[in-house]
């Protein structure tokens, strides 16, 4: 992965690596304007010159945008520095459903809940005119933001990108 710990784009700081695929490399960062974690997603190197993949990455960047809901992942900021393409996203703490799964089967309340929450969140999208190219829509099981307010300490995220 090509940024190292202590990297900054813009005001956001690399802290580490989380994954990378192939249209981007994903990283925890820290937002030093709000102090917040977040996730930045870049273009990889070998594809900053590709024209193609910079308009797939900033088509990405639009769609994204214009969702709004509870389990879809937020994007917060896009930016350009040092010939490097990114966007900063909301850092969704957990595993994800296929990690989950790995443990064993959900319960079969906790099975419809997440089935429910990954329903709503696709709903919202094709609503929207959004398509998923890629299938199948990758998820992230996270701790809910405020536990008071339901039962359920945990919600179902789409992170999905590939979005169109």
């Amino acid at each position: 992965m090509g940024l190292t710990s202590g990297a900054k784009l813009g005001p956001y700081e690399i802290q580490s690596p989380l994954g990378a695929g192939g249209m981007g490399e994903v990283y925890r960062a820290r937002d030093t304007r709000l102090d917040r974690i977040v996730a930045v997603k870049i273009l990889p190197s070998h594809l900053s010159e590709n024209l193609e993949a910079k308009q797939r990455f900033n088509r990405e960047a639009r769609v994204i945008s214009a969702l709004n809901h509870s389990n879809i992942c937020t994007l917060y900021d896009v930016g350009h520095q040092g010939g490097i393409d990114y966007l900063v996203m909301e850092f969704l703490e957990g595993e994800t459903l296929a990690e989950r799964l790995r443990e064993g089967p959900l319960a079969v309340e906790q099975l419809l809940r997440y089935a429910n929450e990954i329903c709503e969140g696709l709903e919202k999208a094709h609503k929207t005119g959004v398509i998923c190219r890629r299938p199948p829509v990758k998820a992230r099981v996270r701790k809910r933001a405020s536990a008071s307010r339901t039962s359920h300490k945990t919600r179902v995220c789409l992170v999905r990108s590939g979005l169109r």
